[in-house]
């Protein structure tokens, strides 16, 4: 008999309504979905067709109008502000487009910035971020600002500090859309190379491309799921 799948993100039902002046906005109109712990997902669709929103309700930024989102077995719908800021640091690891780093920080600074949050002691950091660093290919750029590195080294960066707390998931946010071709395709490696080594990734992103580099992608079109499958040709 087969183990028992062990689904990290369930959504059901997720609705999401926004006010925008006189009329109300259905952002997400009835999601329902689960990824397992150890996938590699990607949401897609065009702009306004509630991806961004459906990625926001997942990293712990927003919450559901109605519905339920459980992520590694908390109900997200249940928790205040503080008991997401601190769910967040914990369990996902996030990686923006815009990189996101501290221009007057080192590398090495910015991925120990989630570790000071969490309250890790100043030698237990830098040796997980030098970790981490030496992981994705910056070992000898540790010292480096941002402004010293080029864009794929500043995701490489990015991703690094995503991983710094050892997250449930990886939630990746257009991740090569500021970067050339080849260095996207470096990043898509990377990320395929995490995954296979235990880490829960989604990426989210209008690329059917990118979307193509993963093992299962959700489409999302006017704020619903209208295809949800698994690639048979995914490393």
């Amino acid at each position: 008999m087969a183990a028992p799948k062990d689904d990290l993100i369930v959504a059901q039902g997720l609705v999401k309504l926004y006010q925008m002046g006189d009329e109300i906005v259905r952002a997400l109109d009835g999601v329902s979905f689960a990824i397992e712990r150890g996938g590699y997902a990607a949401i897609v669709g065009p702009s306004g067709s509630g991806k961004s929103t459906l990625m926001n309700l997942i990293g712990g930024l927003d919450q559901p109008t109605d519905g339920r989102l459980s992520i590694d077995g908390r109900d997200m719908g249940a928790m205040d502000d503080g008991d997401l800021a601190t769910f967040r640091n914990r369990t996902i690891g996030f990686v923006f487009q815009s990189f996101n780093l501290l221009p007057r920080m080192t590398a090495l600074e910015n991925v120990e910035l989630p570790l000071i949050y969490a309250g890790e002691t100043p030698k237990n950091r830098r040796e997980r971020a030098a970790e981490l660093l030496t992981r994705v290919g910056l070992g000898e750029r540790m010292d480096h600002r941002p402004t010293q590195l080029s864009g794929g080294q500043q995701q490489r960066v990015a991703i690094a500090r995503a991983l710094a707390c050892r997250p449930a998931i990886v939630l990746a946010d257009e991740p090569t859309g500021a970067l050339d071709t080849s260095t996207g395709q470096e990043i898509l490696a990377l990320f395929r190379s995490l995954n296979k080594e235990g880490a829960t990734v989604v990426l989210v992103t209008h690329d059917s491309e990118i979307a193509a580099a993963t093992r299962r992608v959700i489409e999302v079109r006017d704020g619903r799921i209208v295809q949800d499958r698994v690639l048979e040709n995914a490393a």
